[in-house]
């Protein structure tokens, strides 16, 4: 089946042909038609099916349709209440570029910037709302976000959100909300504690959409492992840099403080990398984004805060430069590259005391993940880039030392 078959008004298959979209996904195909017939939904889908579209491309089209029959504008009909600001702003971007010949109104609500022209835009009644909580509930304790007309409710990587914390923000905004509505739930996984608080959400005779491969990753994404002492990560990251010279890579590390380190470690081998975390403002976390996404820089180095959702075109490698504690996280990071007909590479760094955590992801995997060996020469030569380094600069320094000895003795010759 083709997008051109489906009873799209016209103006929303346009945004379509613009983008490309010619099939549907398998998630895609599967929720769009329950999600025009009113169903409420619990999908489970791996990152890089389409998700976004098949919840975004429906909506667009029933509020459009509403609007073309409405004869004064309403305001907000439907808000997505996604998890991060980098996924709230990503989501925004696919509905805009949906409804760009429609008169439907997206916007992101997001912390972190100023309320001041979120006000303005909601005041100018927007349709569509993605929001993160803070923000959201911020604006609705405000009253600049009336709630009383929300039709749709969209609940985007909703396992995620649990794992945050936010399930009572959740069960804040739905008793907010009426009860006559449509509520999308959407999550890459699912486990009984997931499961549970969906079905107390979505109505009783929800449709279940489950895509579950054997596979929980994306095939066109070669694994692999490589075993390494935590102190040399970084000769290996250069490494792999110097060998995919103008490829984008995204290594992932376990905490912010980390983060800058590796930054800091490459700057001095004269590598240049940006990172991005949670103690950076939303402004700087966009521009670090951006940098990345247009090949400004092609290093990027981030924690976990990047691993759900976000679509970066053209990441052909991600390196778990220290492996994930859970290891769905795994799933989530690697999921980064290997997106829409692409092919990727993961490569694992473990270091001796990291070995359960790799076989509790292979366990999640079912199935092992490929080892690169290392003989020792091959070992060895990486560190011995470094130990050439270091002397060389121990050649400078002592060669400097030498000639400022030198200039002491002949100025104490010029005194006597």
């Amino acid at each position: 089946m083709k997008f051109s078959d489906y009873h799209f008004d016209p103006k929303v298959k346009r945004g379509l042909e613009k983008l490309g979209f010619r099939r549907p996904t398998d998630i895609q195909f599967k929720s769009i038609p329950n999600i025009l017939n009113g169903e409420d939904l619990l999908a489970v889908a791996q990152t890089g099916t389409g998700k976004t579209a098949a919840f975004a491309i429906p909506i667009v089209d029933l509020i459009y349709e509403q609007k073309q029959k409405e004869r004064r504008r309403t305001g907000v009909k439907c808000i997505v209440m996604v998890p991060t600001h980098e996924l709230a702003l990503q989501i925004e971007a696919v509905f805009k570029e949906i409804s760009q010949f429609t008169t439907v109104k997206v916007m992101a609500l997001i912390g972190g910037v100023d309320q001041a022209p979120q006000i303005a835009k909601l005041e100018k009644r927007t349709d569509i709302v993605i929001a993160t909580p803070g923000r959201m509930f911020d604006l609705i304790s405000q009253r600049h976000l009336p709630t009383h007309r929300i039709e749709i409710l969209v609940l985007d990587e909703a396992d995620y959100m649990l794992d945050l914390g936010f399930i009572k923000d959740i069960e804040d905004l739905i008793r907010k909300l009426p009860r006559r509505r449509q509520t999308l739930f959407f999550s890459a996984t699912i486990n009984e504690k997931i499961k549970k608080i969906a079905y107390s959400i979505v109505r009783q005779n929800a449709i279940r959409i489950q895509l579950s491969p054997k596979d929980p990753v994306a095939q066109k994404i070669d694994h692999s492992v490589v075993f390494i002492e935590m102190d040399h990560k970084r000769f290996f990251l250069e490494r792999v840099i110097h060998e995919n010279p103008d490829t984008k890579i995204l290594a992932f590390v376990r905490t912010k403080v980390r983060a800058e380190r590796v930054c800091k470690a490459m700057a001095r081998v004269g590598i240049t990398a940006i990172t991005i975390h949670g103690d950076k403002d939303q402004e700087t976390r966009s521009e670090m984004l951006e940098k990345f996404r247009n090949g400004e820089v092609s290093l990027l180095i981030a924690t976990d805060i990047t691993a759900r959702g976000i679509d970066i075109a053209d990441v052909e490698i991600v390196i778990n430069y220290d492996l994930p504690t859970e290891a769905e996280n795994y799933v989530h990071r690697v999921g980064r590259t290997g997106r829409a007909n692409q092919k990727g590479h993961a490569y694992s760094f473990c270091a001796p005391e990291e070995k359960a955590m790799l076989e509790e992801i292979q366990g999640y995997l079912k199935k092992e993940i490929k080892v690169l060996n290392l003989d020792g020469s091959e070992y060895s030569d990486t560190l011995n880039v470094e130990k050439e380094r270091k002397n060389d600069y121990r050649a400078l320094i002592e060669e400097e030392e030498a000639f400022l000895k030198g200039k002491k003795k002949k100025g104490k010759k010029r005194k006597k």
